[in-house]
C-alpha cells in the first residue's frame, strides 16, 4: 500500500485508547538517534517488543501500535489479550484482531512500559511483499506524543530529543516553524491548493505513513475537482482492502512559507474513504513524497512542526509511468559462478589433471534471490496495452536478471522523468514471454 508499495495510511476503528507511559530516556540520556531505512518515501525503524527485535513503519497517519507478519518471530510474548475489529481504509469489512496490553517497547536508550499493542490475525496482511524488506507493524502517535522526533530523509536518520524551551530553542533558530494542531492523536496543518485556477483552503493530515505527496477527497467538498488530465490508478493497500482513486497534476501546492509547482495528487474515491474517521474540515493528506524534502522534526506536545529544506526539496514530482505494481513473490537459489583467486607457486603455466592449461579457475556458490511478481495492472497503461498480466514472474528487466535490483530500484526505473523503453522476460504458466513498453507520461 502506498506504493510500492504504495503503503497507504492506516487509520482504525477501535475501542477509546487508554492511559500508557510515554518514552522515557535511560538515566543521564538526553538524546537518542537510531539509523532509520527510507524505502518508497516511508520510514522503518527497529524496535524492541517484549525484547524482540521487530522492523517498524513509522507513521503519523495512525495513533495505535499495530503489529502483523510475525510468523517469523514466534518468540514475541503478548500479554492480557482479547479478541476485536479493525477497520480502516479499503472497500472491504473489518478484519479480526488482538487487543494486548502490559507491553514494554525500547529502543536504545528509550523505554516505553506498559503499552497497548493491536495485532493483525489475517497472514494475508503484509507489507513485506510490496516493501522489499521484512516489516512486522506500524507505529505512530505514541512515538511522538511527548518528545522532539526529528526525520533525516537524506541521512536515514531519526533522532529522538527530550521536549524543553533549550532544545525549541535552537531548533527555531535553524528551521522554519509551522503551526499545526494536533486532533484525536493525529497532525495537521493548513494549506492551499490551485486546482483549475481556483485557490482552494484545505485542512490535511500530515501522514508520513503515506508514501504519496498529497492526497485530495473530492466528495468532501464542492471545491476539489479532478482535473480533466488523470488516470484510474491504484493508491494502495488498506486494512479492508485496495484502494482506488485517480491521480493528476494540480498548479500549484503551498503551506506556510513553501510552495511547489505541479504535484501530483491522488484522489480515492469515495467507497475507499468510507470508514475512515474523519475530524472536522479535513480535506486530505500530504505524505512522505513531500515531506522528503524537507529535515522534519515533530513537536506534538506545543504543536509545531519545524522544517529545513534538503537536497531533494526541488525535485520534479513523479509517478509510476509503467503502470504495473511488482511485489515480492518468495525466495529462489540462484546459482553463481565465482572466480578465485590464487596464487601461483612457480612463473609457469597452470595445468588441470589432463594436462590441459588453466586460464581461468572458478567455484559454484548458490545464494536466496527474491521473485517477483506483477501484482496490479493500471487499465490502458504502457504495461497493460503491451499484454502484462497480474501474476506474471519477471526473469529479467532490460536484459539483467532481475534479482539483482532490489524493489526500490524497479519502482525508481519506472518513475523515470525520461520515457525510456523497458525490456521484460516474464514466465506465465511455465512459458518465457518477452515484452516491450516505453514509459509515457500521461499527465
Amino acid at each position: 500500500m502506498k506504493k510500492i508499495g504504495h503503503i497507504v495510511l492506516f487509520l482504525i476503528i477501535i475501542t477509546p485508547v487508554f492511559a500508557q507511559d510515554e518514552f522515557v530516556f535511560d538515566k543521564n540520556v538526553d538524546k537518542v538517534s537510531v539509523s532509520i531505512k527510507v524505502i518508497n518515501n516511508l520510514v522503518f525503524i527497529p524496535i524492541k517488543v517484549n525484547g524482540v527485535e521487530l522492523n517498524f513503519l513509522l507513521d503519523t497517519g495512525v495513533e495505535e501500535i499495530i503489529l502483523f507478519s510475525l510468523e517469523d518471530n514466534p518468540e514475541v510474548k503478548f500479554y492480557n489479550s482479547e479478541k476485536i475489529n479493525l477497520r480502516g481504509l479499503g472497500s472491504k469489512e473489518s478484519i479480526e484482531g488482538l487487543k494486548t496490553t502490559n507491553n514494554i517497547l525500547e529502543i536504545d536508550g528509550l523505554k516505553s512500559m506498559n503499552q497497548l499493542i493491536y495485532v493483525i490475525l489475517d497472514e494475508s496482511f503484509n507489507l513485506s511483499s510490496q516493501i522489499g524488506i521484512p516489516v512486522n507493524g506500524i507505529i505512530g502517535y505514541h512515538f511522538f506524543k511527548d518528545n522532539l522526533v526529528s526525520i533525516n530523509y537524506a541521512k536515514k536518520k531519526l533522532t529522538v530529543s527530550k521536549n524543553n524551551e533549550v532544545n525549541s530553542n535552537k531548533l527555531r533558530k535553524r528551521y522554519e516553524e509551522v503551526s499545526i494542531t494536533v486532533e484525536k492523536h493525529k497532525p495537521y496543518l493548513l494549506g492551499n491548493v490551485l486546482i483549475d485556477q481556483k485557490n482552494v483552503s484545505i485542512k490535511l493530515l500530515i501522514d508520513n505513513g503515506n508514501s504519496d505527496s498529497i492526497w485530495l477527497f473530492q466528495d468532501l467538498s464542492d471545491d476539489i475537482k479532478v482535473p480533466s488530465r488523470n488516470f484510474e490508478d491504484f493508491l494502495g493497500k488498506g486494512f479492508s482492502g485496495d484502494i482506488e482513486g485517480k491521480r493528476a497534476r494540480v498548479s500549484e501546492f503551498s503551506f506556510d512559507k513553501f510552495s511547489f509547482s505541479n504535484p501530483i495528487v491522488a484522489f480515492p474515491d469515495a467507497s475507499s474513504i468510507k470508514s475512515v474517521r474523519m475530524v472536522e474540515n479535513r480535506l486530505g493528506s500530504i505524505g512522505g513524497g513531500l515531506l522528503k524534502r524537507f529535515l522534519v522534526v515533530f513537536d506534538y506536545k506545543n504543536e509545531k512542526l519545524y522544517l529545513r529544506k534538503n537536497s531533494d526539496f526541488n525535485e520534479p514530482f513523479t509517478y509510476n509511468k509503467s503502470g504495473i505494481e511488482i511485489q515480492h513473490h518468495g525466495l529462489q537459489w540462484v546459482q553463481e559462478t565465482v572466480k578465485l583467486e590464487t596464487i601461483p607457486i612457480s612463473r609457469g603455466d597452470t595445468f588441470d589433471a589432463r594436462g590441459e592449461k588453466v586460464t581461468n579457475n572458478f567455484k559454484y556458490k548458490f545464494n536466496l534471490k527474491p521473485i517477483y511478481e506483477i501484482a496490479n495492472v493500471r487499465k490502458n497503461s504502457p504495461a497493460d496495452l503491451c499484454g502484462l498480466k497480474v501474476g506474471d514472474v519477471i526473469i529479467s528487466i532490460n536484459k539483467s536478471a532481475v534479482y539483482s535490483y532490489s524493489l526500490q530500484r524497479i519502482n525508481d526505473m519506472f518513475r523515470s522523468e525520461e520515457e525510456k523503453w523497458i525490456d521484460l522476460e516474464i514466465e506465465r504458466n511455465s512459458q518465457v514471454m518477452k515484452f516491450r513498453f516505453q514509459l509515457l507520461d500521461v499527465l
